[in-house]
């Protein structure tokens, strides 16, 4: 998001909403943002409630705060040495990490992130190169 304000979140979880539908929470942080009056009305008109994690104890988002490691980490081993040499932004290289981390498989239930919300795996880019040939 550019800036974060109010709308810009509206707007950001209004695509989220219309890609995987409504949620029964989000559980955020206490960004002005989440705690405006336009945010928490537009929850409340879907029917969407808003839970705030502790401020004081991030770690009580634990789900989240795993989560933003993993995505780290995998920044850091696979795109630091190459950004650093060329002057990349990190950002650019977040869609390759992200789609690493959701076509892994967990050890809890040993299924992808990517199979769980669409049912059936990710075609990566080898396979499909395969399938041309």
């Amino acid at each position: 998001m550019e800036e974060i304000k109010a709308d810009n979140a509206i707007k950001f979880i209004k695509g989220i909403f219309c890609r995987f539908g409504l949620p029964h929470r989000i559980i955020t942080d206490n960004g002005s943002q989440f705690i405006s009056a336009d945010f928490q009305d537009y929850c409340i008109r879907l029917g969407v409630k808003i839970c705030f994690a502790s401020v004081s104890h991030p770690q009580s988002n634990g789900h989240v705060e795993r989560a933003n490691g993993i995505v780290l980490q995998g920044i850091k081993t696979r795109v630091y040495d190459r950004l650093m040499s060329h002057d990349k932004k990190w950002v650019e290289e977040l869609p390759s990490v992200l789609r690493a981390v959701r076509t892994t498989s967990t050890t809890s239930n040993k299924e992808t992130p990517f199979f769980l919300v669409y049912g059936s795996e990710a075609m990566l880019p080898t396979e499909l190169r395969h399938q041309n040939t």
